[in-house]
């Protein structure tokens, strides 16, 4: 019985809670009424390990709660890191999408422009085969690349010259007409290495305790590139099937730099001079334009010429058995782009303007712009007992021609272009930079000199409504934007009646002045090409108003054209036209301006052409590059013309004199054969892989130096 009785005891202890102590972990909790089958002597039973299942139980749960616990602690780290990666994967995406769009968009160029026959999935290496195949190069299956059996007497050496030292800041800004400025290193590239060997070339050793580059070769000489700061190396994919063989003649002419004489009617630098002619003759140029200022010749009292600089340059010119054109400057030359270089106006006009400043553009606030003589003088005796056009258009004209009468009749002067007003073009000076404009300002009305406002007056009554003899009072200021403005914003007072009056006027009187002026050089310039040179005014052509080009005179909104009256009195004294070319514009100025330089191109060659003038061309802006030498070419002589229009020639300007080595001669060359049409797709193209080949080196180059570092 007692037996028993401990049996059911023990029994009864193992099933209790309370005598389950597996550890100090888990403290023990009073229970507030004692346990019925508990004997009530004993309150605090001691602790007993658990056994059995209890005890598996316990370890499992202390494993548990540690792992949780960890498990927490490192959850947030993990996560993080795992988003990072997501992100940065999402990145490589976008860039390599990137890059294969820009790798797409090239070899559809070359498939359809150069007729290259590129597979669907091709890469870089099919695109450097292709190259070298078609400069005439064999390239095996291995990417084996070799010229078939050239003869050794035609293996040659090509001197290409690289800058040096490189900076990191000068890598930073390198471009396509980049200039490093150093002493030069040479290299000579063997004729028959392939794309696989030029890195193996030593390009050259750097000093570095002189931070110098030594030569690989003494030799430096003008046939490395032609200038001794500048490399050229253009990859335009879309020039490669361009074949001008065969395509018309256009001339080429160069603009000899402005400083070339003296505002005392001398030659600066005649040897450098010379230099620069011997550099144009070798180049096959077809001739230079000379500008002869009004306000050096006349500079210092009325009717007394001075020609003996000009008489030495051409001359000069004559030796070089080239052809001249002359401008017939009656302008002021001076600004950002002038190198120092002032040419004002006559002195002794100055002086008359200082008792009469009328005789000068002005503009609503009463600015008095001296660039050049208001077009309201043009009848009006106020030059010592002259008018304007017998001052300068007729009397300076006549004396040019008598006092080079030799020259006309042996033919050394083939063209006179006569400046019709601000910068030598057709318009008024709406964009001055003196009076505060810059790009892509609308510029302002130039007719509020009194001689000017008596012609408005004339022709408002004239009309039947006195009251529109006023100029617009809501076109804004020089920087303005159409929008900003009452008069040129979308329906505004441009296109009212008033509006349409006033447009009329001021474009009939730059038409005016023209057909006066050319009535007169036709006379002192006769059995000789006269030439007017037309803006190109690109910025707000997009909008409704062309505010910038009613502002310089061109009546030329989106419902009116604005060239067709001006090209008719071209043609009426048989002027060519001559075009200022601008399809050099950055993209960020078109988007800013909303710009067409070539829907501008399009309208006044298309007009010109079509009332029969002869056209010509001038770049704008100085071109670098031969994507810039390759769209003025595409200009010049449209292949899609059906009439196989071109132009009659293209001027070339330059940026600075060429004797100061800032532009590249080979390029220039380049441009002047395909003008003449006497590039062909094979030298084209082996023109295209040796610049891969002088490209791979330059890399090369910065990478050596580099790694210096």
């Amino acid at each position: 019985m007692n037996n028993n009785n401990n049996d059911i005891q023990h029994l009864k202890q193992d099933l209790d809670p309370q005598s389950d102590h597996s550890s100090d972990l888990y403290p023990q909790q009073p229970h507030p009424h004692p346990h019925p089958f508990q004997p009530q002597s004993h309150p605090h039973p001691q602790p007993r390990r658990p056994r059995g299942f209890a005890a598996t139980a316990a370890a499992a749960a202390v494993a548990m709660g540690a792992a949780s616990a960890a498990a927490a602690s490192s959850s947030s780290g993990v996560a993080k890191g795992k988003k990072e990666r997501e992100k940065e994967k999402e990145r490589t995406k976008l860039r390599e999408r990137h890059r294969r769009a820009i790798t797409s968009r090239m070899l559809a160029g070359l498939r359809q422009y150069g007729n290259f026959p590129l597979p669907a999935r091709a890469d870089m290496n099919d695109v450097l085969a292709a190259l070298a195949r078609e400069a005439g190069w064999t390239v095996d299956s291995d990417g084996t690349t070799y010229r078939s059996s050239p003869p050794p007497s035609q293996m040659g050496t090509f001197p290409v010259r690289v800058g040096s030292p490189l900076s990191s800041s000068s890598l930073k800004n390198c471009s396509v007409k980049a200039t490093l400025d150093c002493q030069p290193s040479v290299l000579r590239i063997d004729e028959s290495l392939s794309p696989a060997s030029l890195d193996s070339v030593v390009v050259a050793e750097r000093d570095t305790k002189s931070e110098k580059y030594t030569s690989a070769s003494p030799m430096n000489s003008s046939e490395c590139l032609g200038a001794d700061q500048v490399i050229f190396l253009s990859l335009l994919m879309r020039e490669h099937g361009t074949d001008f063989t065969g395509t018309p003649y256009v001339p080429v002419y160069v603009m000899l730099a402005t400083g070339v004489i003296n505002n005392f009617c001398q030659l600066v630098d005649p040897e450098g001079v010379r230099q620069e002619l011997r550099h144009l003759k070798s180049s096959h140029v077809d001739g230079v334009v000379v500008d002869c200022w009004w306000g050096i010749v006349e500079g210092w009292n009325p009717q007394k010429y001075e020609w003996c600089g000009y008489r030495e340059l051409f001359t000069m010119i004559r030796e070089f058995q080239l052809k001249l054109q002359v401008v017939m400057a009656f302008h002021e030359y001076g600004g950002n782009d002038s190198r120092g270089v002032l040419i004002s106006l006559p002195q002794w006009v100055l002086e008359i303007g200082k008792e009469n400043p009328d005789i000068f553009f002005t503009d609503r606030e009463g600015r008095r712009n001296t660039e050049c003589l208001s077009w309201g003088i043009d009848k009006e005796r106020v030059l010592k007992g002259r008018t304007g056009i017998e001052v300068y258009y007729f009397d300076f004209m006549r004396s040019f021609r008598t006092e080079f009468d030799d020259l006309f009749a042996e033919g050394l002067i083939s063209a006179v272009e006569i400046g019709l007003g601000a910068s030598g073009e057709l318009k008024y000076p709406s964009f001055s930079e003196m009076m505060g404009w810059r790009y892509p300002g609308i510029g302002e009305f130039q007719c509020y000199d009194k001689y000017s406002q008596q012609n408005l007056r004339k022709a408002a009554k004239l009309r039947g409504h006195s009251f529109w003899a006023r100029g617009p009072d809501n076109a804004g200021h020089y920087n303005s934007r159409p929008h900003e403005t009452g008069f040129f914003c979308e329906r505004g007072d441009y296109d009212s009646y008033y509006g349409r009056f006033f447009l009329h006027w001021y474009a009939q009187s730059l038409i005016d002045h023209a057909d006066n002026v050319l009535s007169l050089a036709s006379l002192a310039f006769e059995d000789t090409r006269i030439i007017v040179k037309i803006p190109a005014i690109y910025w707000w052509y997009k909008t409704t108003s062309h505010a910038a080009e009613l502002t310089s005179g061109y009546y030329n909104p989106t419902n009116q054209d604005g060239y067709s009256p001006v090209f008719e009195v071209l043609k009426k004294y048989s002027v060519t036209m001559k075009f200022v070319w601008s399809g050099l514009v950055p993209c960020h100025e078109i988007d800013e301006a909303l710009a067409d330089p070539e829907g501008l191109s399009w309208q006044v060659l298309n007009s010109a052409w079509d009332r029969g003038l002869t056209v010509a061309g001038q770049n704008a802006v100085p071109c670098y590059d031969r994507e810039g030498y390759m769209r003025i070419i595409e200009t010049a002589k449209p292949r899609n013309d059906p009439d196989r229009r071109h132009f009659l020639f293209f001027v070339y300007q330059q940026a600075s004199p060429f004797a100061q080595g800032t532009i590249c001669f080979p390029e220039l060359d380049y441009f002047i054969k395909c003008m003449h049409g006497m590039i062909s797709k094979s030298i084209m193209c082996g023109l295209v892989f040796f610049s891969l080949a002088v490209v791979w080196i330059l890399c090369i180059t910065i990478s050596s130096f580099f790694s210096l570092f």
